[in-house]
């Protein structure tokens, strides 16, 4: 099986007030940690993002098909990639073999060892999503998908649902609770994300306390 990793980075970053995918932790922008992170447990990495959007980064962007249309948009534009590089005429390999990893941009304690988790379970699944859910809900954004899913996927996004989890309730779930994921969670951080500049800094004291 082929995993594809493509990191979410064409959100408007309203309640940030800047471009968060571009703010630095230890040196590196959110948009090259995610992008390195996938990199470790991929076979290949691309950046979901509207044109122009950092050009100076080691990976493609491909480029969001529904610009500010949230990330529904932006996880089908992955999937229609995937699909659309499948070629009839050269079927090397099949849709059921590929599968997209897609991350968002702002998660700083995501782990190598729980995403190599998260591709092993989505390896052995029949599901169209495999997704954990934490205290807050299923995480959409840190999800790996068969780009299949696309049939189910486009009549709800085609329909006006724009948010993620409405329209995965049209999809085959495999649901990992913390059973699954609560070992690689040693600070109790793994899905956590940066929405506010606030967040910002509690990530950034909190990488540079556990440094110490």
């Amino acid at each position: 099986m082929i995993f594809h990793g493509f990191v979410q980075a064409g959100g408007g970053s309203t309640r940030f007030g800047t471009d968060k995918a571009l703010v630095q932790l230890d040196g590196k922008t959110m948009v090259q940690r995610t992008g390195e992170l996938l990199d470790t447990v991929c076979d290949g990495v691309a950046i979901v993002a509207p044109s122009g959007r950092y050009p100076d980064l080691p990976w493609p962007v491909l480029i969001d098909r529904w610009p500010g249309q949230g990330p529904l948009g932006g996880i089908l534009s992955a999937l229609l990639r995937l699909t659309d590089s499948l070629s009839p005429h050269e079927p090397r390999v099949a849709e059921h073999e590929l599968r997209a990893l897609i991350l968002g941009c702002d998660m700083p304690f995501l782990t190598r060892e729980f995403l190599a988790e998260l591709r092993e379970r989505a390896s052995r699944s029949s599901a169209l999503v495999v997704v954990p859910r934490s205290a807050s809900g299923l995480e959409p954004l840190c999800a790996c998908w068969d780009p299949r899913a696309v049939i189910d996927l486009m009549p709800a996004f085609d329909s006006g649902v724009r948010k993620v989890t409405d329209a995965m309730k049209r999809l085959t779930m495999e649901v990992l609770d913390d059973s699954a994921w609560k070992r690689f969670d040693t600070g109790n951080r793994l899905f956590w994300n940066m929405n506010t500049p606030a967040d910002y800094e509690e990530a950034r004291r909190a990488l540079e306390a556990h440094k110490e």
